[in-house]
């Protein structure tokens, strides 16, 4: 499938490269390593990465805006998105092909050519393997390339600590920290914190619930949200901190935004996607989202939730 993939970017003198709504680093890291890969490797081809921006990633890269008119005869790429419905920017269907790169489970199986593969770490880890692939044929690594998918190895891998971080994530982050860019510059970026942020990250260490059946939850409404002078996308780089907490098994995070309640799943062990899946949403077997619309279903969630980890072995 490498190839095939490889062999239609040949074919087309447009390419366009989506990802998901909400980005994080992987979106950002995959979506713009790729872009970068091909620009260096085809100059003379017109590549664009496209999608609404997150202000917060503006440090891993800028989008691009371009006319309707240029996704005719384009090829399309989108990177790190398990279904339609998440690809940010819906004028992915006016383009001549579409391509899907994803390590999601394939549950929406969208697009001309699809490479899944469930075992990567993240997105990005893809996209260096796809230059592996086709270094022989042309492809080309920049160090602007290797620095965003760095950045989202890492932050899919949640600084390699994930269980989704295999053998070959080492390799390939260890490949990719010999080009020329700052770890140290990107960490910093990464995962520095605005004081507000720090002190919402106090308030739910103070105030979040854990049940004997190692079930952890944290509710965060609007009104608090504000209290901190924090937005959803913000109080949602929060939702690992529980995971050091002794005895959790797996939590959620119900964030409120205008018209839905973000709802962010993440687990030890047992699969947590399933639960996702019941209530709009799908993920990783350990770390998933949802929505729900009203309050009177967090208990519905906390009930799911419960009797995963009670059948969890």
């Amino acid at each position: 499938m490498k190839e095939k993939i490889l062999e239609t970017i040949k074919q087309y003198e447009t390419i366009i490269v989506h990802r998901h709504v909400r980005p994080d680093p992987d979106a950002y890291g995959s979506q713009g390593g790729l872009v970068e890969i091909l620009k260096e490797s085809f100059p003379n081809k017109k590549i664009f990465a496209v999608g609404q921006e997150e202000p917060s990633l503006n440090y891993m890269r800028r989008l691009d805006s371009i006319q309707d008119d240029v996704y005719k005869g384009a090829l399309v790429i989108v990177c790190d998105t398990a279904n339609e419905e998440r690809i940010c920017d819906k004028r992915y269907t006016l383009g001549d092909k579409l391509i899907k790169i994803d390590h999601h489970p394939n549950e929406d199986p969208y697009g001309d050519l699809l490479w899944v593969d469930t075992s990567a770490s993240s997105c990005s880890e893809m996209i260096y393997e796809f230059y592996l692939s086709g270094k022989d044929k042309g492809l080309k690594m920049s160090d602007e390339s290797a620095r965003l998918l760095f950045g989202g190895i890492v932050g899919d891998t949640g600084r390699f600590l994930f269980p989704s971080t295999s053998e070959k994530t080492f390799l390939y982050a260890g490949e990719l920290i010999h080009y020329n860019f700052s770890r140290n510059e990107l960490f910093d970026k990464m995962y520095e914190l605005n004081p507000n942020i720090i002190k919402l990250n106090g308030y739910i260490l103070q105030n979040f619930e854990l049940q004997e059946n190692g079930v952890g939850s944290v509710i965060l409404s609007k009104k608090l949200l504000d209290e901190f002078n924090a937005n959803p996308p913000e109080a949602s780089l929060l939702v690992g901190t529980l995971g050091d907490v002794r005895g959790i098994k797996a939590w959620v995070f119900f964030i409120e935004e205008k018209d839905q309640i973000r709802v962010r799943l993440r687990s030890k062990g047992p699969v947590i996607n399933g639960v996702a899946r019941k209530f709009n949403g799908g993920g990783h077997p350990l770390a998933a989202g949802a929505s729900i619309y009203s309050w009177d279903e967090v208990d519905n969630v906390l009930k799911e939730l419960s009797e995963v980890c009670e059948n969890h072995s």
